[in-house]
């Protein structure tokens, strides 16, 4: 059943309607309907998924084949229903009945008409899809409200009404052997480098396998490549607005069906550290924004380990700084503290994730009085323990991708335990070892830590402040835009 060799249409209409019927399976599925139809003369049959069509378009293209008779399809009758009696838009025709059938499965309606050698394919499709609200996860205080779907169609079209450009380019494609998901290259055509397009787009051809059960999370794994390398290399979106702001830089979106995130590639560092809000609002403020977004993220990562040295180390400490440092070390070692604690504030954002809406304040309340007060004064920790993770957890929170904030959660761990284990070298050596690791990376070809390095001064200043759009006179280097001017 699951095989892809091409199968004509036989000659006899019996056959054929009977060789659909076997692949769809319709007599054990409740949802795929054969409809057995006569109109002018002619045997057809309907094959359609209950649930994924327009009923009325249904009914209206049978009221205008009932009106047929024998004469109206001469001489040719596929283009006399093509051309003029199956008023509708999206029409195609296959001269392959399991093609034919898989398109059915994934929403279209075929029509199978004794005498011809082709199955007329009417995609009059509908899907249950949700409201394109705000995503959660790039809310912004001034912009638009809408958001991705888990409809393909919605999506392309939420992304062609911000960029409606002639050589905006939506190449359609399918992936998996069984599941067949729809998935769609979208890219302007005059300014992306057609040899990043191509590297994808064969990126996409060679991935074999069954299904996309995780959509665009499934697609990554083939994509990235270094699959144990924590930090992404694919950013995320669920904003129309946002993919519009990278599709004009020269980057290039995939969109898969079934998912509300849309892939921008290739992105760097620096890209998982942008936000929307940074420019919905004035210069000056966004770039104080990013500056404080930055701040947030590096002290997420190197705040811990670097006060657990000053910690055991208090000798390294000037004395107008010999407060840092806990007053109390609690029951248990300070290596420990911070390790239940990290683990503690994992078990309480994953049990958030499984929360109803209306629990999750009693449970915010649960976790700051009992996990922290409480462990306090029982002696288990010490109050500057809860203090500094609780601002590595703000940073981490403040990393607008979610990606990189796990990713940057693993760094801290590790560098926490080298620097428990070497003391200062840990420190410097682990920091160093982390840069070299983010340098050597690429994303498509592409330095993932550029363009701080390889160093592009110009580039570098746009990263680090949020220049004013109207002094951005130049796209991004490392997409090799065939169009660099503005």
């Amino acid at each position: 059943m699951a095989t892809n060799e091409k199968q004509p249409l036989f000659k006899r209409h019996e056959q054929n309607i009977q060789y659909l019927k076997e692949r769809l399976a319709v007599d054990k599925s409740f949802d795929v309907i054969q409809l057995d139809l006569e109109y002018a003369g002619r045997k057809m049959s309907l094959y359609l998924i209950d649930g994924f069509v327009k009923d009325d378009i249904l009914h209206l293209l049978m009221k205008f084949l009932a009106k047929l008779e024998e004469k109206d399809l001469q001489p040719d009758p596929l283009q006399k229903l093509l051309k003029t009696y199956i008023p509708y838009v999206e029409l195609d025709q296959v001269d392959d009945l399991n093609a034919a059938a898989d398109t059915v499965l994934a929403g279209p309606t075929a029509l199978v008409v004794e005498g011809l050698d082709k199955v007329i394919m009417i995609d009059a499709r509908t899907y249950p899809v949700r409201g394109p609200q705000e995503p959660d996860l790039e809310r912004v205080v001034r912009g638009s409200r809408d958001g991705y779907v888990e409809t393909i169609v919605f999506n392309t079209a939420l992304t062609r009404r911000r960029v409606r450009d002639r050589s905006l380019r939506m190449v359609y494609s399918s992936i998996g052997r069984r599941s067949k998901t729809d998935i769609v290259l979208c890219y302007l055509e005059d300014i992306a480098d057609p040899k990043k397009v191509e590297l994808l787009q064969k990126h996409l051809e060679k991935i074999d396998t069954d299904g996309l059960p995780m959509a665009e999370k499934t697609v990554e794994e083939y994509l990235g490549g270094r699959h144990w390398n924590p930090y992404p290399t694919i950013r995320y979106t669920e904003r129309p607005d946002t993919a519009a702001a990278h599709l004009y830089e020269g980057h290039i979106i995939i969109i898969i069906d079934g998912s509300p995130s849309v892939m921008i590639a290739p992105s760097t560092y620096w890209h998982h550290l942008q936000h929307a809000e940074e420019y919905r609002q004035k210069p000056l403020v966004g770039a104080y924004l990013r500056f404080v977004r930055y701040f947030a993220v590096l002290a997420s990562i190197f705040m811990l380990p670097l006060y657990y040295l000053f910690s055991v180390n208090p000798d390294l400490l000037p004395s107008s700084l010999e407060f840092i440092g806990p007053s109390e070390f609690g029951a248990i070692p300070l290596l420990l503290q911070f390790l239940i604690a990290e683990i503690g504030i994992d078990m309480l954002r994953m049990a958030a994730i499984h929360t109803p809406t209306s629990l999750a304040t009693a449970l915010g309340l649960v976790a700051a009085i009992m996990m922290g007060q409480v462990a306090v004064e029982v002696g288990l920790f010490s109050y500057e323990v809860v203090l500094y993770l609780s601002l590595a957890a703000i940073g981490t929170f403040a990393t607008p991708s979610y990606e990189l904030s796990l990713a940057n959660r693993i760094v801290r761990i590790l560098l926490l335990l080298s620097t428990a284990a070497f003391g200062v070298s840990g420190y410097v050596v682990g920091i160093t070892a982390w840069i070299f690791y983010l340098v050597r990376m690429n994303s498509f070809h592409t330095g993932y830590f550029w363009p701080f390095l390889p160093f592009a001064p110009t580039a570098f200043k746009d990263v680090i402040v949020r220049t004013p759009v109207p002094l951005k006179t130049r796209r991004p280097e490392f997409l090799n835009p065939q169009d660099p001017d503005r």
